[in-house]
């Protein structure tokens, strides 16, 4: 092949997704932590749309290219979409459907609705969700109007480029608040699971990712409940297990599946995506962008992954609450520049010493 032919077939690759000569075809997917939405969110989102909308337009715009750049791109929607005109947040969240539409348009094709919050205004919240989610043409899992509906949604089966990827997301409680007509969470259960993740991969999923909420908050370790239920997931042939939780991050790490010969990837804990919260851990969080390869022998399998993190910005300084990746710190005005090194210090450490196979994006 000459340079000109090469160069013209790389060019051609890039535009429609196929892979050059040597390189095993696969994608990218790549996993937030907690949406959040507090009532500083509102109130500033409110702000930038005049006092008449709520605007989030600048909230994901410098972490959009990020999101964007993954074949897949997945976040944990912490918030119902409750419905206006009064929404709320702590403790008891509501979102305007504007927020998940910022969502999606920086780059996410999945939320995650299974989560302490997702009840947070009731089942008609929690439905009225769902039907947000489906009439905005974005991807859900976790909760549904009703066991009939959580049938038919389950199992949840994406083609992303070729790998058949299944999706399950399941949350440790909501609340103590319970659903009065029947409403549906994908609580954790580990008969349910375990049948649920049977159902995915007979059904054709080639990749199993189970997105799932424990964990202790503001606890940077994973604990004893995580790292048997973790065990669990790896047992039940999971290729990926992603955490969150906690507002914090936690470790992550590559298993290896010796009864199945496959690498499994355990996150416990993102932290969060974006959010008001005060602390230095609670102010940013990672991304994981995991890559996944169909073999020489034609299986798919986890390729790797690697992390990078990020800050959750307030409004001091910058138009609205963003999500500021780490290529843009040096960005932001000094006070949250300090928040962003006592976060991003604390964040690699914990990385450092307990990371097992994965490390920081380059």
């Amino acid at each position: 092949m000459t340079l000109t032919s090469f160069l013209l077939f790389s060019l051609l690759s890039f535009l429609t997704g196929t892979t050059t000569p040597g390189e095993k075809a696969g994608a990218e997917l790549l996993f937030a932590g907690d949406a959040m939405q507090h009532q500083a969110q509102l109130d500033q989102a409110l702000k930038a749309g005049g006092g008449k909308t709520y605007d989030y337009s600048d909230c994901f715009r410098l972490i959009a290219p990020a999101v964007t750049s993954a074949d897949y791109a997945v976040v944990n929607l912490e918030v119902p979409l409750g419905g206006g005109p009064s929404y709320s947040g702590y403790p008891c969240f509501s979102a305007p459907d504007s927020y998940a539409v910022a969502l999606k348009d920086a780059g996410f094709d999945m939320m995650l609705t299974a989560n302490n919050h997702c009840l947070d205004r009731g089942d008609k919240g929690a439905r009225r969700t769902i039907a947000a989610l489906d009439s905005l043409g974005i991807d859900q899992i976790g909760t549904y109007h009703d066991a009939a509906d959580r049938n038919r949604r389950v199992p949840f089966i994406k083609d992303i480029k070729g790998i058949k990827t299944g999706f399950l997301n399941y949350t440790y409680g909501t609340n103590g608040i319970e659903p009065k007509l029947g409403t549906e969470v994908a609580l954790i259960d580990r008969q349910r699971m375990a049948e649920e993740i049977r159902k995915t991969r007979e059904a054709g999923a080639e990749i199993i990712v189970v997105a799932i909420h424990w964990g202790v908050e503001y606890v940077l370790r994973e604990n004893a409940t995580q790292r048997s239920l973790a065990d669990f997931l790896v047992d039940q042939g999971v290729d990926l297990v992603i955490g969150g939780h906690p507002h914090v991050i936690q470790p992550m790490e590559i298993r290896r599946n010796e009864k199945e010969g496959k690498d499994v990837l355990v996150v416990y804990s993102l932290g969060n995506f974006i959010s008001n919260m005060k602390t230095a851990d609670t102010r940013g969080g990672a991304l994981v962008r995991v890559r996944i390869e169909r073999d020489d022998d034609g299986k798919a399998r986890l390729a790797g992954a690697v992390y990078d993190t990020f800050l959750s910005a307030k409004p001091d300084g910058l138009p609205n609450f963003m999500v500021v990746p780490s290529s843009e710190t040096h960005r932001l005005p000094g006070g949250q520049r300090a928040y962003w090194e006592l976060f991003d210090r604390q964040a690699t450490k914990i990385f450092d010493t307990y990371n097992k196979g994965i490390n920081r994006q380059k």
